[in-house]
């Protein structure tokens, strides 16, 4: 039998989040200045989305406290600010270990969809 897995932003909510309007989400969310998501998975694994509007940091964890992988953009140059968390900390990531914003999205998606990263995503896992 086949388990699907589902998602759900860490915001209070319950309801499922499908990765049809995941993006949706995301761009509401970003333009709210909330530059931080969180979503959790019914199998317990984490995927994090943190902005500044122009580039992405995309984590996946398979549970809490694990180091987890996040997307990246190997041989990116320099470094971008305005990463701002929701506790109020704003952090500074090379350019390398961040994604455009667009790149980000369809990242998302396609977990959010299948599980796993796109077959031609970067990454590196920091476990």
């Amino acid at each position: 039998m086949l388990v699907i897995e589902s998602w759900v932003i860490n915001d209070g909510g319950t309801v499922p989040v499908s990765s049809e309007v995941v993006l949706e989400t995301l761009r509401a969310r970003v333009d709210r200045s909330e530059l931080e998501t969180w979503l959790s998975s019914s199998s317990g694994r984490s995927l994090g989305f943190v902005t500044n509007t122009v580039r992405a940091m995309v984590m996946l964890l398979e549970a809490e406290g694990d180091a987890g992988e996040h997307a990246v953009k190997p041989g990116a140059v320099g470094s971008s600010k305005g990463f701002v968390l929701s506790n109020g900390q704003h952090d500074e990531y090379p350019d390398e270990d961040t994604v455009p914003i667009g790149e980000a999205f369809r990242l998302v998606e396609h977990i959010v969809s299948t599980g796993s990263w796109p077959a031609d995503a970067c990454w590196v896992v920091d476990r």
